[in-house]
């Protein structure tokens, strides 16, 4: 998402990232340097030399924040700029942000993509005590100096004004996906794909993303547990740090499988594989993660069955478009019943598939960015500090 960010701003602007050396995905790996500086189009990337340990292994991934941070903010100093965009990775990256900043005079756009720490500690990553007391402190300072503060949905927004945010500074900027132009042919899918998800099942339910600790996991699998003998399955293709106790929870479940990530080139086919697909916030997470990818989803004309508080964009939004059915996150009888109840119904199914397909063009990714190009734009022209 940073890449689709960057390359909307560079159509009209020089652009420098500053980034560590590539973790999330273990294939892929750059070799230890101080400073690694490459220069694409208008877009100037610097990579600080940070170590790299992957996701599979979240202890060590600290290391890799302090070490970024440690080399990205002295270098960040010297970098000509008229605007600081941060993110949140690492997951304090909007505290650096805002103080870079603060030391340049810049203006501060901070674009939330988790937010933390309420994600830590609600992902039960940090304990509740006087770090994470510490770093809220600093989160909200760091909001209170940002500029512009953008964030993912409703959902997320309403989580960040009750931190006492003037609510004019935050603005919503969805993700969004791509929308095939009137038309355009069907994407070609694989058959390979689709045959490795549906396996052998009347109904397949799909959870298509990263296996972190903000989903209702076990609520899922309690669930699933009375859905065999109905031939529905779950299926979950992807990683995380919670795969492998999810798998070993599992392994009595024969109508639950696990299976990687598949080339980006597709992910159409995933998204046609599937009858219905699963999205899961756990209570105490809503507005603090907000999947993107539901957009995907509604773009390929798929139902949703949102395991999620009400509070979540997925909920409100798929209830009033048609798209999601949606449960209680601590529910498994009724997550089963919902399911169920789905499978047996293929006009239900049919009605949400085009109340899917419907909605897709209001979160065209095109759109959604040239609105965040205005906002930085904007915050630019109106700062007394800027050129």
């Amino acid at each position: 998402m940073a890449q689709t960010v960057v390359i909307a701003l560079a159509e009209t602007h020089d652009v420098s990232v500053l980034c560590g050396r590539p973790s999330y995905d273990p294939t892929e790996r750059r070799p230890w340097r101080l400073y690694q500086s490459e220069q694409c189009d208008r877009v100037r990337i610097i990579r600080a030399g940070s170590s790299d340990y992957p996701r599979t292994q979240m202890n060590k991934r600290v290391f890799n924040y302090l070490s970024y941070v440690f080399l990205a903010v002295p270098r960040a100093l010297f970098l000509p700029c008229d605007v600081i965009l941060a993110m949140t990775d690492p997951p304090f990256e909007g505290i650096v942000g805002a103080f870079v900043a603060l030391l340049k005079r810049k203006p501060y756009v901070y674009n939330i993509r988790d937010l933390y720490p309420d994600m830590a500690v609600g992902g039960s990553i940090v304990q509740p005590g006087l770090l994470a007391r510490a770093w809220e402190k600093l989160h909200r300072w760091a909001l209170r100096r940002a500029t512009r503060v953008v964030v993912l949905g409703e959902d997320m927004r309403r989580r960040i004004l009750a931190k006492g945010i003037d609510p004019a500074k935050v603005v919503v900027v969805r993700d969004g996906t791509e929308i095939a132009h009137p038309g355009a042919p069907a994407p070609d899918l694989d058959p390979e794909v689709i045959r490795a998800i549906r396996a052998n099942f009347r109904f397949v339910l799909l959870h298509a993303g990263n296996l972190g600790f903000y989903g209702a996991w076990d609520t899922l699998l309690a669930g699933a547990a009375s859905l065999g003998e109905d031939d529905i399955g779950l299926v979950f293709v992807g990683d995380g740090a919670q795969r492998a106790r999810l798998e070993a929870a599992a392994a009595n479940l024969p109508n639950v499988r696990f299976l990687p990530f598949f080339p980006a080139g597709k992910i159409s086919s995933v998204l046609a594989a599937a009858d219905a697909h699963l999205i899961t916030v756990k209570r105490g997470l809503e507005g603090v993660v907000v999947p993107s990818k539901m957009y995907g989803i509604l773009a390929a004309g798929k139902p949703i069955v949102a395991v999620a508080p009400r509070e979540c964009d997925v909920v409100s939004l798929g209830e009033a478009k048609g798209f999601s059915i949606s449960c209680d996150p601590d529910d498994p009888a009724r997550f089963a019943q919902l399911v169920r109840n789905l499978s047996q119904n293929p006009a239900e199914l049919n009605d949400m598939s085009r109340a899917a397909l419907a909605a897709a063009p209001e979160f065209n990714r095109t759109s959604e960015l040239q609105k965040l190009l205005k906002i930085i734009e904007a915050t630019v022209q109106t700062d007394p500090n800027s050129p």
